[in-house]
């Protein structure tokens, strides 16, 4: 029980290591990839909207697996200097 589950982790970590080195960006879970808000004014017209604050209008956002791995490059690089 305890190698099949150690072994369903290992999987799933290292699909999540492939995923993050294949694609870096993730849609943003606030504005789903739209960049901001859609509005529409009175007359059912889309208005220009804020920028999405947590994207800052992009629509991506860098996977948590990848930011994780460069703020370890930046430590290793740091500390052989």
């Amino acid at each position: 029980m305890l190698t099949a589950s150690t072994l369903l982790l290992l999987a799933t970590l290292t699909g999540y290591t492939l995923l993050c080195a294949a694609s870096p960006f993730g849609t943003c879970r606030t504005c789903r990839g739209l960049g901001g808000k859609v509005v529409l004014d009175r007359k059912g017209r889309p208005k220009r909207a804020k920028p999405c604050h947590r994207c800052k209008g992009h629509g991506k956002r860098l996977r948590v697996g990848r930011r994780l791995t460069n703020h370890s490059r930046a430590v290793h690089r740091a500390g052989t200097r």
